[in-house]
């Protein structure tokens, strides 16, 4: 059959369907991205309406629940009244407030993907996916498997067709019921072109049908297109590609179709009538999205402003801390708020910093007992270094239970009938004294502390392609960064702790997701470990000197972790301390677990089996014994709740309390005149914070589509991700257990500094002026002489008029904590002041 495009451009088709395909990674790249990526180019309301009419995507809580947040208090009538007017003007207010609070609006969305296949069910009355979908997806997933799988894909060598074809070749049984497609997939001058012609018939509507076919199973759809832009995500790589996707799942549409038409049946597209609405055909405007878009407005604002007010009552309060007692530099990830405020108030000489926390230092890590090196910085980041693990101490312990033994017939009935009894002993008695065991995933396992690290680079040393280690001006000019980005220029105290983090849990399939985003979803021990040996080397520590760094003779470094999950912390490389050191740092020790308890306690307020009001040493042996239990799907509520993010000196937000919402990036203007600083700050603030906001922000308006949905009928999908049961699609987003408390809304971005200049900033990076200019992310300049917040509006700012409002003060932290599980206002810790 000849075929003629007709201005039908396949290459320009599938790359229109990879735009909008979900860019989820595989679970050990868990990085959070914006979910509605695709339509960021357009204003936020803009870009998420559009995104709702195409594909049906809930972007905003429904009507009645901003309704019922504003009979709670939750949305202001101030907040409202101003959303009003700024989207509406002050002439009519009052009739379009009436339509806000009483108005009868559909809600149901319609969505211009599926028509066109849904003819199959109308016309011909089958499904044609509930027949190809099962096998695709079980093929799919074995020729992908990283190591789930008891027989492995038997040909992955020469890609993804061709291994499909060399498998039918050699089999006695097909997968495809008629031979004409069995025929069509030997052939390898089969076009995707041919197929289409062949199923659908019209060159107008091949687009549509390709829309159809893919966003019937994104899931799958968008991992085969992160991975064949991406090849490096697998550790057993597989070549494959979204064309041999959509060719391969013709062929069985085809075969499904013959099976069930015979040979005598007329393509799709010439079946039409003009009922059937084209690809992305506008459908009529829904009026409820001029509703919802104010409510949104006023939901968010009614939040915003008591934060600022906040921000400059903590700036106009501010006292110059005399000699810090110690330093200590934090991720910015919004967990640590909590953990560096309750440090602060246990001691207040303590100076903590905010900084993205790969520490400015990118590589490939390798432990020893590895085949495989992984990224331990941002994932957009190009790494052209490699630490590699040696020496190590630990042990690995085996287990019976997880060995090839169990799936053999014999042994691995043997083993059911003596293992069996003694495994369902273990689950119960887990129920009541959950331990750490083989299952879980602990934060501490990613490096062993007293292994050495090939940190330092020597000769010609590489290992893929990659340096092993840093030289000395290498380390310098991160550190030089780091510290400058940061505002820390001199450093004096006896000991600086470099605080990465991770997370630990028994049922978490996303937990990736709770490590560190700025190290490619992984603890960050390896680099604060790194880091702190960077800036304990002599050579390094002279190039800083000469290049305005001042650290002191007897000042040490120490890299740590902080588990997140169970409150707990590590500190590396101390036997190398002095006894003066040794002291200071039990003394620093002891603050940090004190510190660690409170902050168990005050997030516990929100675990519904764990009782607050205990003393912080029970709730944190609890919450340590929740964070291992096989029955605990939310070992920690990770970003939920996130809403802020600061970008400025300590003083603007150091005893002001944030209910963990907030990241904190440390910012010092005074030592940033050309903006350099804050330019870099800013380009990864926006991918990172922006992306975690906005993953949760969908995940929770749309769990089913745009979310996991429920973790509990989750099953782990050849290591690369989750589906519902064993048939399903890959499942994007967060699981309802991640966001069930989230509140949605987007991220409030302040930034210390004259609004001119940061507009200049962001205007030098296009990828990141496009995430506040079409304001998926808020921006507020606070210009640090006047206090006058500017909030940025297309391509400038104008001066933001904050209703002013008192607030509110607490001189006891952990009765209030003690006192609701709900959201806490923001308020002015009177400890901290006193």
């Amino acid at each position: 059959m000849q075929f003629t495009k007709n201005g039908f451009d396949l290459k320009e088709a599938i790359q229109h369907i990879k735009h909008y395909l979900p860019a989820q990674a595989p679970l050990k790249d868990f990085i959070h991205h914006n979910t509605l990526h695709a339509f960021q180019n357009k204003p936020f309301h803009t870009g998420i309406q559009t995104a709702s009419e195409r594909f049906g995507y809930k972007v905003y809580l429904r009507l009645d629940e901003y309704r019922t947040l504003y009979q709670n208090g939750k949305i202001s009538e101030q907040a409202l009244q101003d959303a009003i007017i700024a989207h509406n003007g002050p002439a009519d207010s009052e009739r379009i407030r009436q339509r806000l609070l009483n108005e009868a609006c559909d809600n149901n969305l319609q969505t211009s993907i599926g028509h066109l296949r849904a003819q199959w069910k109308q016309q011909f009355r089958f499904n044609p996916d509930k027949i190809t979908h099962p096998l695709l997806f079980r093929i799919l997933n074995n020729y992908l498997d990283q190591g789930i799988s008891i027989n492995g894909f038997p040909l992955v060598h020469n890609g993804f067709l061709n291994s499909m074809r060399e498998i039918e070749s050699k089999s006695f049984v097909s997968i495809f019921k008629t031979k004409g497609a069995k025929a069509l997939l030997m052939d390898a001058e089969t076009t995707l072109e041919s197929l289409l012609d062949r199923i659908v018939g019209k060159p107008d509507r091949y687009e549509q049908y390709l829309f159809d076919q893919q966003f019937a199973h994104p899931g799958w759809s968008g991992m085969v297109s992160v991975l064949e832009d991406n090849n490096g995500l697998l550790l057993d790589r597989r070549a494959i590609s979204l064309k041999e996707l959509i060719l391969f799942e013709l062929l069985l549409e085809l075969d499904a179709i013959e099976a069930r038409l015979g040979e005598d049946w007329t393509p799709l597209g010439l079946q039409l009538d003009d009922s059937v609405p084209g690809l992305f055909e506008r459908q009529t405007l829904n009026p409820v999205w001029d509703l919802l878009k104010i409510w949104h407005e006023a939901y968010e604002w009614t939040y915003y402003t008591p934060v600022l007010n906040g921000l400059r009552h903590t700036s106009r309060a501010a006292v110059a801390t005399e000699q810090a007692s110690v330093h200590a530099l934090f991720c910015i990830d919004d967990r640590e708020c909590s953990f560096r405020r309750h440090i602060e108030l246990l001691d207040k000489q303590a100076m903590t910093y905010g900084t993205p926390g790969f520490f400015n230092v990118e590589f490939h890590f390798r432990p020893e007992h590895s085949r495989f090196h992984t990224k331990v910085c941002p994932a957009p980041m190009p790494a052209g270094h490699i630490v590699v693990e040696s020496e190590t101490i630990r042990k690995f312990n085996t287990d019976a239970h997880f060995t090839k033994n169990t799936h053999s017939l014999m042994s691995g009935w043997l083993i059911s009938q003596t293992l069996g009894f003694w495994s369902a002993m273990k689950l119960f008695m887990n129920i009541f004294k959950p331990t750490l065991g083989p299952a879980t995933a602990y934060s501490f396992r990613h490096m062993d502390g007293q292994a050495k690290l090939s940190i330092e680079h020597h000769g010609e040393a590489t290992v893929d392609g990659l340096q092993v280690g840093f030289t000395v001006n290498e380390m310098a000019e991160r550190m030089k960064s780091l510290f400058k980005g940061i505002g820390l220029t001199r450093i004096n105290t006896p000991l600086v702790y470099f605080v990465g983090h991770g997370a630990s849990s028994s049922n978490n399939t996303h937990y990736a997701g709770y490590d560190c985003g700025a190290c490619s979803g992984r603890p960050g021990s390896v680099n604060a470990r790194v880091a702190a040996y960077m800036c304990n080397h002599p050579g390094v520590r002279q190039v800083l000197s000469e290049q305005g760094i001042e650290i002191g003779k007897h000042t040490r470094f120490i890299g740590a972790l902080h588990d997140t999950t169970r409150d707990e912390i590590g500190f590396f490389d101390t036997e190398l301390l002095d006894a003066a050191q040794k002291t200071a740092h039990a003394a620093h020790e002891a603050v940090f677990m004190q510190a660690l308890e409170r902050n168990a306690k005050e997030r516990s307020r929100k675990f519904i089996l764990t009782n607050t009001r205990q003393n912080s040493a029970k709730v944190h042996e609890q919450v340590k014994r929740r964070s291992v239990s096989l029955f605990e799907p939310r070992p920690e509520l990770n970003h939920a709740t996130n809403t802020l993010c600061i970008v400025g000196r300590r003083s603007m937000s150091r005893g002001l309390f944030l209910d963990r919402r907030a990241f904190l990036n440390s910012y010092d203007y005074r030592t940033d005149r050309d903006g350099n600083a804050l330019l870099k700050i800013l380009k990864a603030v926006a991918p990172v914070c922006g992306g975690i906001n906005l993953e949760y922000y969908f995940s929770r308006t749309d769990n089913d589509k745009l979310g996991a949905g429920s973790k509990l009928p989750h099953n782990v999908m050849g290591l690369i991700g989750v589906a519902n049961g064993t048939d399903g699609d890959l499942r994007t987003g967060l699981p309802l257990q991640m966001v069930e408390v989230h509140d949605p809304m987007r991220l409030l971005v302040v930034v210390e500094n004259k609004p001119a200049l940061v507009l200049d900033v962001i205007q030098r990076s296009p990828q990141t002026f496009e995430w506040f200019k079409n304001a998926w992310i808020h921006l507020l300049a606070l210009d640090p002489e006047t206090l006058i917040y500017h909030r940025l509006s297309g391509d400038h700012f104008t001066p933001l008029n904050v209703n002013e409002q008192a607030v509110e003060s607490c001189s006891d932290l952990m009765k209030r904590i003690e006192s609701t599980d709900l959201n806490l206002p923001v308020f002015v810790l009177e400890e901290q002041f006193a």
